[in-house]
C-alpha cells in the first residue's frame, strides 16, 4: 500500500506537521527526506531498509558518496541532497555562536563542536575564539595529528588567538576511538596553554572532549 493511502494519522508528514518532527521514528523522518520509495517499496519501508543496511541513521549521514549510492534507491542526486541539508544543519548551530549573542549556552557549544569534531578519523585540535563578552569570533582547527594523538603547540595558539583579538577561548579535540574520557596529556596540555596564555591576558574558558556520541567538559569536571 502507497504511503498516500494509509490513516492520515500514521503518514510521516501528517504527523510531522500535526505533532512535531521529535515524535517521528529515525525511518519516518529518512522517509520525508527520501520523498519518495522505488517499485513496490514505500518511502518507510525503503528507509527502513536502509537504517538496517548502515546499522543507524548516523552511519548513513556520515556515509562517503561511493557507500551511499550503492544502496538501492539512492544515488547521486540524493547525496547532493543530503550534504546540502547536513551543512545547513551545520551553518545553523554555527549561526547560534556567532557574535552577537553570549556564549554562554553550554550545550549549544557542545554540540556544535560534537558536529565539527566527531566525524573525524584522525585527533583533530580546534579552538573557538571569543570576545571579551564571550561572543564567538571564529572557529579554527589548529592541529590534526594520528589516529590517537595531536601535536599541539602553545606558541602557535598564542598567535591565532592574538591574531583574532581574543579575550578568551575554549578547547576542543576528538578522541578516534569514541571515548570521551580526557587523558593526562590532555590535561597536562591544557595547564601549558593556559598559563602560555596567561601571559597576555586571554581566558582559557573550557576544554571538551568529543567522543562517540559523547562529549566532556573540562570546565564541568572542575579541572579548569
Amino acid at each position: 500500500m502507497a504511503i498516500k493511502d494509509w490513516p492520515a494519522d500514521e503518514r510521516p508528514r501528517e504527523k510531522l506537521l500535526q505533532h512535531g518532527p521529535q515524535i517521528l521514528s529515525d525511518a519516518e523522518l529518512l522517509a520525508i527526506f527520501l520523498r519518495t520509495g522505488v517499485t513496490g517499496i514505500s518511502a518507510v519501508e525503503l528507509a527502513r531498509t536502509l537504517l538496517s543496511n548502515f546499522g543507524s541513521l548516523r552511519a548513513l549521514l556520515e556515509a562517503n558518496q561511493k557507500q551511499f549510492c550503492s544502496q538501492h534507491g539512492l544515488g547521486p542526486a540524493k547525496f547532493v541532497q543530503l550534504q546540502a541539508v547536513l551543512e545547513m544543519s551545520r551553518r545553523h548551530l554555527e549561526s547560534t555562536l556567532t557574535r552577537g549573542d553570549a556564549l554562554t549556552d553550554a550545550t549549544s557549544t557542545k554540540h556544535y563542536l560534537q558536529q565539527r569534531l566527531r566525524q573525524h578519523q584522525h585527533e583533530v585540535f580546534a579552538c573557538l575564539f571569543l570576545d571579551n563578552k564571550h561572543r564567538m569570533i571564529a572557529f579554527e582547527e589548529l592541529f590534526r595529528g594520528t589516529i590517537d594523538s595531536a601535536n599541539v603547540y602553545p606558541r602557535e595558539v598564542v598567535k591565532q588567538a592574538l591574531a583574532h583579538n581574543a579575550a578568551a577561548v575554549i578547547f576542543a579535540h576528538n578522541h578516534p576511538s569514541g571515548i570521551a574520557e580526557p587523558s593526562q596529556a590532555d590535561y597536562t596540555i591544557t595547564e601549558r596553554l593556559k598559563s602560555a596564555l596567561a601571559t597576555v591576558d586571554i581566558r582559557v574558558l573550557d576544554h571538551i572532549v568529543v567522543g562517540d556520541g559523547e562529549v566532556t567538559s573540562f570546565a564541568e569536571l572542575g579541572k579548569i
